[in-house]
């Protein structure tokens, strides 16, 4: 398809951004889907982009894919690094090379601005591990763990 292009999202994609969570969220099992609260948490990244970047990977109709990065500081690394919070590709694209483009596309960024690091959490699936260990990532000997603070 030649109309693809990589471009950052907008306000005007949250309903499109919320439905890939949506179908993201409703796969994992550490993640319940709730509209409001992806809405919300996306609003705050888009209106606040020193908060991080979200690419959107779209044609002329519709967003294809999504790839959402956080941007904070290590004190391991001594600067910026960033969070890869979500990666998506809309279901009726995937196994199509997308989500290597938009993860590529992250690369780039984080390279182009000189962060440190790209941290992600992935679900424990030999395809998924498979997916960013083909892309350059490696696996760390460190265990994610939550502590969720409620209001």
């Amino acid at each position: 398809m030649p109309d693809l292009r990589i471009e950052p999202a907008t306000l005007d994609d949250l309903p499109e951004l919320t439905e890939l969570l949506h179908d993201l969220f409703s796969q994992e099992e550490d993640f319940r889907p709730d509209r409001e609260k992806q809405i919300r948490g996306l609003r705050l990244i888009l209106e606040q982009p020193s908060r991080g970047r979200i690419f959107v990977l779209r044609n002329e109709r519709s967003i294809i894919g999504m790839i959402n990065l956080l941007i904070t500081i290590s004190t391991a690394e001594g600067g910026f690094v960033l969070l890869l919070e979500d990666l998506v590709v809309h279901r009726d694209h995937r196994r199509s090379g997308f989500g290597s483009s938009l993860l590529e596309h992250a690369i780039a960024f984080a390279r182009e601005k000189k962060f440190l690091r790209i941290t992600l959490l992935t679900d424990d699936l030999d395809e998924t591990r498979h997916f960013y260990l083909k892309h350059g990532f490696v696996e760390s000997a460190m265990t994610p763990m939550r502590f969720y603070v409620q209001p």
